[in-house]
């Protein structure tokens, strides 16, 4: 294949294989064609061993399991510190509303990050872009239990998002290197349990103990899974082995100067969020109804704690209902992989990432549901305390359909670029997770539980219809992409 017009190539490739790990990137540099057409490009061979796609499936699922812990670690740090929000106010001598900086300014550092993390995935591999970042996270989480006064802690909780949003973005596009698209949806459901629980389980936890655990685990036994850079040090290996210099991948002659990095990798996913119609569509939506759990997230002190009486180790285990939501979304999400399955084999093969979408419409309902009962219940001391907890579930297992159809979308219609596009997901959402929070303590105490619980339910209901509208426009949508092309 001539190789001269890069960007050309990448889109034809991107539109076409079927394995993701075999399309060349945008970024190869190969200045002369002619000379280049006596090379051997080295693509994997028919069952390679090498290749993620081909691994035992105890062994992919062992990787997973890697990956799961690693999303796990940083999420759960998002909500860890808000149930001690009125012990740490009094420690600071602040008020309550500015402590909510402790998890705005978290949830800041996945908005910047993953604009570094994921670039940095898709040029040197998975694994250099997820454990150091982890082990900083750990750090950072040692220096904001050790802080003395407000501004270490906001600085340490800031810079723990930051690093910590690295395996957030990333695990994502980890699991579509090794599973194919009709495993993908099975292994992406229980990756995000792992992230979306981590919110809910985070107030049992310490977070730099288990995130250290985490890091040390993985450490040892985790695996490049990138398929380029897999490639790459195959071909370097072979001409080791063979003293034949022809062994070539795209992926060794990346130019990586500095403008190359400010206006390929660092830029893309901010390329990607405004002028991929699909990631911008998706990306809003997904935005929306994280905020609105972490909004949800700050009332929780108020109704179990304030109206409830409950002390803050007992109220924080109130956090638990949303895990037990997250847990019964799984079966509306592999309810589905059978309806997904025949649609990938009626297309031929090719990803149908409207198919993804059913669970996502149902969870808008249950979400919407989930708020109001919510607000109607968790607001009033004479409302048994059962009431508000079932809530919870609804809550959470509405979320968790609609945040990992959204995953599953973004990494079915962009594959080798996975990373980046979810990369600009967790961007926009993180930056609506980040500001709305600090507007929910002024708001439930000026207007009370149940009418703000249901100014989040009416805009959730207004909502509804969005899935329903991607399952209609989805493909016209895709149609428009300069990163993931599909032929008519």
């Amino acid at each position: 294949m001539a190789e001269g017009d890069n960007h050309r190539d990448m889109i034809e490739s991107h539109g076409n294989s079927q394995d993701p790990n075999n399309r060349q990137t945008n970024e190869q540099a190969i200045d002369n064609p002619e000379k280049q057409s006596s090379r051997i490009k080295v693509e994997w061979d028919k069952d390679d061993a090498l290749n993620p796609q081909n691994w035992k499936a105890a062994y992919k699922c062992f990787v997973t399991l890697q990956l799961g812990f690693l999303a796990l670690a940083p999420s759960f740090g998002s909500s860890v510190i808000s149930p001690a929000n009125q012990a740490i106010a009094r420690y600071l001598h602040v008020s309550e509303e500015v402590t909510v900086l402790n998890v705005s300014l978290y949830v800041l550092g996945f908005a910047v990050g993953p604009l570094c993390w994921a670039p940095i995935s898709e040029v040197w591999g998975r694994k250099v872009s997820i454990l150091p970042a982890i082990f900083c996270l750990g750090l950072f989480s040692i220096g904001t239990a050790v802080s003395k006064d407000a501004p270490s802690i906001f600085l340490t909780r800031f810079f723990g998002g930051v690093f910590g949003s690295a395996s957030v973005s990333n695990v994502s596009a980890a699991l579509g290197d090794i599973w194919s698209r009709e495993a993908r949806g099975t292994a992406v459901s229980f990756y995000a349990i792992m992230v979306v629980g981590g919110p809910t389980l985070a107030p049992v936890y310490v977070e730099a103990i288990f995130t250290f655990a985490v890091w040390g685990f993985t450490f040892f036994f985790f695996p490049e899974v990138y398929g380029p850079v897999l490639l790459k040090k195959k071909a370097q290996q072979l001409r080791k082995d063979t003293g034949n210099q022809a062994y070539y991948h795209p992926h060794e002659e990346i130019k990586l100067d500095f403008k190359s990095i400010v206006t390929k990798q660092l830029s893309r996913p901010l390329i990607m969020l405004t002028t991929e119609p699909m990631v911008t569509c998706i990306a809003f939506y997904a935005s929306f109804v994280y905020a609105v759990l972490y909004m949800t997230l700050e009332v929780f002190p108020i109704v179990f704690e304030d109206v409830h009486h409950l002390n803050t180790i007992v109220a924080s285990c109130s956090f638990l209902g949303l895990f037990v939501g997250v847990l019964c979304a799984l079966s509306i999400n592999l309810g589905n992989q059978p309806r997904y399955i025949r649609a990938v084999r009626a297309s031929g093969g090719k990803p149908v990432p409207e198919a993804r979408l059913p669970p996502m419409a149902l969870g808008g309902i249950i979400f919407t549901i989930g708020l109001f009962w919510f607000g109607w219940t968790g607001g009033y001391k004479n409302v048994n305390i059962a009431a508000p907890l079932i809530a919870t579930i609804l809550i959470g297992a509405g979320f968790n359909s609609i945040f990992q159809q959204c995953i599953n979308f973004l990494v079915d219609t962009y594959g080798l670029y996975a990373a980046s596009a979810t990369a600009a997901n967790t961007f926009l959402r993180s930056l609506m997770a980040c500001g709305l929070p600090l507007a929910a303590q002024p708001m439930f105490s000026a207007i009370g539980v149940g009418p703000g619980m249901s100014v989040l339910g009416v805009v959730a209901a207004l909502a509804i219809p969005v899935p329903f509208l991607f399952i209609k426009f989805g493909l016209r949508l895709r149609k428009k992409s300069r990163f993931a092309p599909i032929e008519d």
